[in-house]
């Protein structure tokens, strides 16, 4: 089945308001940005975004959390926004902070059909207790907090059970994919996507190089076409170094 459609509106037009999304990529690494900017264009709003982190203030995921459009973060690090701080502490933004392979996992556990599964990661601390700070009221006082979680001992260590995580669509990027959707994530782009992928039930992927089918040798293939619905070819030109650190040039004696 061919899946590649001509531009990214199409891919994502269907995405309603108040859509739970699942979002690939680290930083600036890997992220869906072509299908973001075709996102924050089409004007979707209320979205409960699953992602590593929301980008930065003006590209990535920071598109549509500049723009009000999302309404709750699941996430493992968010220190490069200042909007997204800004949000959060005013009560605008509903942020679940979850452990980063915590997070990792309940991806991996949702698209595997695992409902739930124990961690240690955060036995012992206030993730186990509940009471953290899901969304600020207006005044500066909890509005919505943490749950507890359930504890179980094995091997006599504690273990957290934490629930498993779906979304109505999943957003991520490739460096190639064919048209039937298998598809090759280059490097450390290869973090969150594949996850994100099988977690959603209609998954959308951005590719830098669409191939004919066939082309992908089988052993190469990081992402079967199976769990993909949707291809699109990704802008070249939309890249961004989330970071440039260049050393400086030696001074001739």
């Amino acid at each position: 089945m061919d899946k590649v459609l001509d531009s990214p509106d199409r891919a994502v037009e269907d995405i309603p308001d108040g859509a739970t999304l699942a979002v690939g990529g680290f930083g600036l690494c890997g992220i869906p940005s072509t299908l973001l900017g075709a996102l924050a264009a089409a004007g979707t709003s209320g979205l409960r975004v699953v992602s590593n982190n929301c980008g930065v203030d003006d590209w990535g995921l920071g598109l549509l959390l500049r723009a009000g459009r999302i309404a709750r973060m699941t996430s493992s690090y968010v220190g490069e926004n200042k909007e997204f701080a800004r949000q959060y502490l005013s009560g605008e933004l509903e942020v679940e902070l979850t452990p980063q392979g915590t997070l990792a996992e309940r991806l991996r556990a949702g698209g595997a059909g695992i409902p739930a599964f124990y961690t240690p990661a955060g036995a012992g601390t206030q993730v186990e207790e509940g009471g953290l700070p899901w969304r600020y009221a207006a005044d500066g006082s909890v509005a919505v907090a943490s749950p507890a979680k359930e504890v179980r001992e094995f091997g006599g260590r504690r273990y957290l059970l934490e629930e498993a995580i779906t979304a109505d669509f999943a957003l991520v990027r490739a460096e190639v994919a064919d048209r039937h959707g298998n598809c090759v994530f280059h490097a450390a782009a290869r973090n969150f996507n594949p996850l994100c992928a099988t977690a959603g039930r209609i998954t959308v992927v951005e590719a830098d190089l669409v191939v004919e089918p066939g082309e992908l040798p089988p052993d190469a293939v990081h992402l079967p076409g199976v769990y993909v619905d949707r291809v699109v070819a990704a802008d070249p030109a939309d890249r961004r170094i989330e970071r440039r650190t260049v050393r400086p040039i030696p001074q001739e004696v």
